[in-house]
């Protein structure tokens, strides 16, 4: 998409971090690999949103089941090689779930980011997958892009809601401080 920013992916935090929800996740019976890849998704997002970067600086894209990091697949073998992740088969189910075989490396983070993580492994406490999942259906970032293609961080900010006059009139003046220019809307 142009005009959109990426950052570069900070591999050993995006390890750390996903240690990290799946041990404070062990004792969550609705724990799963989908629900990691929903906390992984809002985790970096809702960073963005709140601090302008986010934590791992990791593309996300869309999926059938809701975001997911693109490069997911390739950085679970590597921390399963390495014998950092576990990966254990959920009994009835089709679906596993990560677990953590060592603890992680907490000083990459901020008190901030460990915070907001924290947040949102409460806020999802008690939900599955599907759940998790059917949240981020609900959200533009998720809906806009196709199938496979990378969800832009700056779509975090989309939002279903009408424009107020106030919206409206920031967004002129915002417009207008970069040089941009603004359609008039006439009726």
């Amino acid at each position: 998409m142009p005009g959109t920013k990426t950052w570069p992916e900070n591999v050993g935090r995006f390890k750390e971090l996903v240690l990290y929800i799946s041990q404070k996740c062990a004792n969550d019976p609705k724990f799963d690999t989908v629900k990691l890849n929903k906390l992984l998704f809002f985790s970096d997002f809702l960073a963005y949103a709140v601090f302008g970067e986010p934590i791992t600086g990791f593309a996300y894209q869309k999926l059938e089941r809701g975001p997911g990091p693109a490069r997911m697949p390739q950085i679970r073998r590597e921390m399963v090689t390495s014998q950092d992740l576990g990966i254990q088969e959920l009994p009835l189910t089709p679906n596993r779930r990560t677990v953590n075989l060592r603890r992680p490396n907490l000083t990459v983070f901020s008190a901030d980011q460990i915070s907001l993580v924290d947040n949102l492994i409460e806020t999802l406490k008690g939900h599955d997958s599907k759940t998790a999942s059917d949240i981020t259906h609900t959200m533009p970032c998720w809906k806009i892009p196709d199938l496979y293609d990378t969800i832009p961080y700056e779509t975090v900010f989309l939002s279903h809601e009408a424009l107020t006059d106030v919206d409206a009139e920031r967004g002129r003046a915002v417009a207008r401080e970069l040089g941009l220019t603004v359609a008039q809307q006439t009726s």
